[in-house]
């Protein structure tokens, strides 16, 4: 992969970096991963933020989001499939009113809670050797204070069928920022976690975060980025697309590379090949598709691109779409599938 994307730097195992990395993969988008070692920091990281603690993330304009709740926040304002921050009921405007308002003052009320209160107490007694005179086994107590409060939250909101969350029968923006500092508190004695009495609500939303997909992904080892070595697109394995006039597809085998940026108009004319994320997929065949033309629906991997690839926002619009710029070359195309009108139509 060559180009600028949003680079964001990270740690494995940080929780405030697993959270980040949650939410960057839930949205759909694409950042560049540069997994840091904390004991040798790379200058680039301290240039964009002095501070050096991670994650941080540099915007490819100039911008750089360097608390990991704001990271969250600009990727799920870009795509949040499952609502995680409550903003189905705001009104028009996009202010929350009713039970919505009361929902997102309850879910900043348990992100503060974590954040200041439990990660105090969590650091205290996993890593007691960095506090000298910190009683771990007293932050062990208060810590499972706020977990005991959580697990009696949970019990309150579980549904008769399904789930419990922290806000309701469904996942928010609380859930997944606590859940990758609890699996840090069990990190330090899992079978006296797992032993736990009276926690059983949240051994069990703990577990189901433990055993999912998305921790998962987000988790995959990463090797240390240096300025040598490029880093890495993330998540690992997302596909972005182009949809191509079938004809073009065709001109574009015979060639042995692909020139066209969208529906009419070359790359030459407008400097980069239009493309987009899956979930954008849909919206942008039908504005500029409808009337059915046969199509191929080109996956490409970002990883095999040798131009640069960019997140860009149309004239008028804060939505950010993959923009490639350069020649699209066919080894970075991993499928390429007809959509014909008979198919678009069914």
């Amino acid at each position: 992969m060559s180009g600028s994307l949003p680079v964001l730097y990270s740690f494995r195992r940080c929780p405030y970096a697993i959270r980040a990395r949650l939410a960057i993969e839930r949205a759909g988008l694409l950042v560049e991963l540069r997994e840091v070692r904390l004991a040798a920091k790379p200058p680039e990281l301290l240039q964009a933020s002095p501070k050096g603690t991670v994650p941080v993330l540099v915007l490819p304009d100039g911008p750089v989001i360097e608390q990991s709740l704001e990271i969250m926040a600009w990727a799920l304002r870009q795509h949040d499939p499952d609502d995680w921050l409550l903003r189905r009921d705001n009104t028009p405007s996009g202010e929350p009113v009713g039970p919505a308002a009361e929902a997102q003052r309850e879910l900043a009320a348990l992100i503060r809670c974590n954040d200041e209160v439990f990660k105090h107490h969590l650091d205290r007694y996993k890593y007691a050797s960095r506090h000298p005179g910190a009683d771990p086994l007293a932050h062990r107590e208060a810590a499972l204070q706020v977990l005991g409060d959580w697990n009696r939250r949970q019990e309150q909101a579980a549904p008769a069928h399904g789930d419990a969350w922290l806000l309701g029968a469904r996942p928010s923006l609380a859930d997944v920022a606590l859940l990758p500092f609890v699996r840090q508190f069990r990190l330090a004695d899992p079978a006296a976690f797992d032993a736990l009495p009276g926690l059983a609500a949240l051994q069990s939303w703990l577990g189901r975060f433990l055993a999912s997909a998305p921790l998962a992904a987000v988790m995959a080892l990463q090797q240390p980025w240096s300025a040598e070595a490029p880093g890495q697109p993330f998540p690992t394995g997302r596909l972005i697309h182009h949809l191509a006039l079938a004809a073009d597809w065709q001109e574009a085998i015979r060639a042995g590379v692909y020139c066209r940026s969208t529906r009419g108009r070359s790359l030459e004319q407008v400097g980069f090949i239009h493309a987009c994320f899956a979930h954008q997929l849909a919206a942008t065949q039908a504005r500029f598709y409808a009337d059915g033309p046969d199509l191929v629906l080109l996956s490409i991997d970002p990883a095999r691109l040798a131009v640069p690839l960019r997140l860009e926002s149309p004239a008028g619009s804060a939505e950010l779409f993959p923009h490639i710029h350069g020649p699209l070359a066919l080894d970075a195309v991993v499928a390429a599938e007809p959509l014909t009108a008979a198919r678009q139509a069914a």
